[in-house]
């Protein structure tokens, strides 16, 4: 009978205690290394956030210093109630999420007697805002209400304060001032000096981005805009005798023109001051106006027919062919000319229609 050897018992035994002593701390270093990669993972996402908060804290540190017509107003710290007073100033708080805690009525374009334009009325209600506290000053500042309101900082980035409104408001808390000019404020200065009044500045370059975008789509549907010449005239009935011109330095010239349109060389050579944001004109100066391929303003239809009959102004071109955008004073784009990123939205379907039409008139 064939026999097979045996292999010792002690040998085996001992390989097989090495064995299990191998594996068991190799599972405990593949263990230690997954609970150590895991406690990399959570230390290194604590140090993204930790990292993002140092860095929103450092764009927007303390004290800031906003540049204005008036000097400079130095921010302390981030301001919790955000007053804003005259024209869309109020639009660019509630457009980045910030409710004011007062602001002035609007006073033209506005439907009712709640001094909200419907763009804003749309923004406080997306933001539950439900009773706000609105400034009735269409008449002059309201200083005692807007006291009342205890502000943090006032925002007055577009806006025709004077020296002396400056100061008294100064006296309430920081004001934001206009750049340069009363009335003369880009929407974009607007949300620029605005936002980093908030202590928002990164937030506000973002809104400005979304809104060029939302432009530049809007405007292209219409390329037979680009390049056209374009003035903004307003007429009175009851006064032929004399035009009143806004020239490029006016926030309304400068969204045409960011629309594609220029203004007339025939128009800017009779600005004597690049700072003002209006120019007024004898209508025997109409031929001003004759390289103008549309004409912008606010009136109506019987305003037009009136023009039309006027042995001096009748003369215009863009008059005499009809292309002319006349912007009605009961309607919410009367006050779109003046835009903020709230309005704009809300209005350049309506507006770019309305100039669409009047450069097709002048293509005739």
């Amino acid at each position: 009978m064939h026999t097979f050897g045996k292999r010792p018992f002690l040998p085996l035994l001992i390989a097989a205690l090495i064995f299990v002593f191998i594996v068991g701390c190799s599972n405990q270093e593949e263990a230690a290394s997954t609970e150590e990669a895991g406690s990399g993972s959570a230390s290194n996402e604590e140090s993204t956030e930790e990292s993002t908060e140092a860095s929103s804290e450092e764009s927007a540190s303390y004290p800031i210093t906003v540049e204005h017509a008036f000097g400079e107003t130095v921010i302390e710290e981030k301001p919790e109630r955000v007053a804003t007073i005259q024209w869309g100033n109020q639009d660019v708080a509630l457009a980045l999420g910030v409710e004011p805690v007062g602001f002035s009525a609007a006073n033209f374009g506005v439907q009712d007697d709640s001094g909200l334009l419907p763009w804003t009325k749309e923004k406080l209600d997306e933001l539950g805002v439900e009773d706000p506290n609105v400034f009735q000053d269409t008449d002059g500042l309201d200083f005692e209400a807007i006291s009342d309101s205890n502000p943090d900082v006032i925002l007055a980035a577009y806006s025709g304060i004077t020296q002396e409104d400056y100061d008294l408001l100064s006296e309430i808390a920081p004001v934001v001032a206009y750049p340069e000019a009363a009335w003369a404020t880009s929407w974009r200065e607007q949300v620029t000096m605005n936002a980093k009044g908030m202590g928002m500045e990164a937030e506000g370059q973002q809104l400005i981005e979304d809104t060029e975008a939302m432009v530049q789509e809007k405007v292209a549907e219409y390329p037979q805009i680009e390049g056209k010449q374009v003035v903004w005239t307003n007429f009175s009935a009851d006064d032929l005798s004399q035009m009143h011109i806004y020239t490029p330095a006016d926030s309304r010239v400068k969204f045409l023109e960011e629309l594609g349109m220029t203004v007339p060389e025939s128009v800017t050579d009779m600005i004597e001051d690049p700072e003002s944001y209006s120019l007024n004109l004898s209508s025997e100066n109409a031929q001003a106006l004759y390289d103008a391929d549309i004409l912008v303003g606010y009136g109506n239809q019987e305003l037009l027919e009136t023009l039309q009959a006027d042995p001096l102004l009748g003369e215009i071109p863009a008059i005499e062919r009809g292309s002319v955008v006349f912007i009605e004073s009961d309607s919410p784009i009367v006050a779109a000319g003046t835009p903020t990123p709230l309005s704009t939205s809300y209005t350049i379907d309506e507006y770019l229609q309305m100039i669409g039409d009047a450069v097709d008139k002048a293509a005739e």
